[in-house]
């Protein structure tokens, strides 16, 4: 007899989730049914709740992949050392109206908007701002690859239209820099991307700094290339694993013309430092008696000498007057 109970229990235990299933699965597809009811119509195209609600979902998955995207971005600028709130900003800003603008578009679509017209309209537009802001959006895109590529960064000393300068700040549309002047140059991004700049810091900032000196043609080369070797050493702001170098570079119209060179770490104290070893090698020819030679040129006159006076006399240098 309780085996005859248990087995009705467990009929009734059956059939009581076989209803509850039953409800559910009618439940479910009562609320599928209801939100697949077309609402309105786009065209030739239903448009239902069920579409609705896609569409949204989708738009709100953009906006968290947008977050998500958007603290990787931070991220990757603070590994590279950006610290412009102004650039970080911006670059978030584009990418989330990137993807916001992505989303929408796959939530139009889920709903039944054509939005082949909408890409050709904003074509169109995107032409026509083209055309209107060329200028700008060429700084901008090369204010973007100078941030990814980091081939000139905050600190940086460059040489820009023949002129020194450092990197004080970039920004997205400009790059500002401060001259030897103290002047603040704002150098338009595209042409830092366009143009040869010389960036004496981009892999260390080692720079061999050069002058040239002329001397007498009666002078005594070997004693000059001692000379010179010995005042270039005594330079403080050198490099002293890096002995100095002097070469015997050309016989000038004049002189006897000798570079000389040292290294140095500060590229941007180099007229300081040029200025010392000019005056280095100045003082150490005159101790050593070593003419420094100056633009000179020597007439020879063959033959003599007649001057002609207003008159139509004239008189030779080794005479008295004569008729012309």
């Amino acid at each position: 007899m309780v085996r005859a109970f248990g087995q009705v229990a467990a009929q009734a235990d059956s059939a009581a989730q076989s209803g509850a299933a039953g409800i559910v699965d009618s439940v479910r597809s009562g609320l599928l049914d209801a939100l697949s009811v077309p609402l309105f119509s786009i065209g030739d195209h239903a448009v239902s709740a069920w579409s609705i609600i896609m569409a949204l979902l989708v738009v709100l998955l953009g906006w968290v992949v947008s977050k998500i995207v958007q603290r990787g971005l931070i991220g990757l600028f603070r590994r590279q050392k950006v610290t412009d709130e102004g650039v970080i900003g911006t670059a978030r800003r584009l990418m989330h109206y990137a993807i916001m603008v992505a989303a929408i578009f796959v939530a139009l679509a889920l709903v039944g908007i054509d939005i082949s017209g909408l890409f050709a309209a904003g074509a169109l537009a995107a032409v026509a701002v083209g055309f209107a802001l060329q200028q700008v959006l060429q700084n901008f895109v090369s204010g973007v690859l100078l941030l990814t590529e980091r081939s000139i960064t905050p600190s940086d000393i460059l040489e820009v239209d023949g002129r020194m300068v450092q990197v004080v700040d970039m920004r997205i549309r400009s790059t500002v820099a401060r001259t030897r002047d103290e002047e603040e140059l704002i150098i338009p991004n595209s042409t830092l991307v366009q143009s040869s700049v010389k960036n004496f810091t981009l892999r260390d900032s080692l720079l061999r700094l050069r002058t040239q000196v002329g001397v007498a043609y009666e002078s005594d080369v070997d004693r000059v290339f001692e000379v010179l070797r010995e005042a270039a050493s005594l330079i403080d702001e050198r490099e002293h694993e890096i002995e100095p170098a002097v070469l015997f570079v050309e016989f000038g119209n004049s002189a006897l013309i000798f570079d000389v060179s040292i290294w140095v770490s500060d590229p941007w104290g180099t007229q300081t430092t040029r200025s010392r070893l000019n005056h280095r090698i100045w003082r150490a020819l005159k101790d050593a008696g070593i003419t420094v030679a100056f633009p000179q040129m020597d007439v020879h006159l063959d033959g003599a000498l007649r001057v002609v006076d207003p008159g139509g006399a004239s008189r030779s240098s080794g005479g008295g007057p004569s008729q012309a």
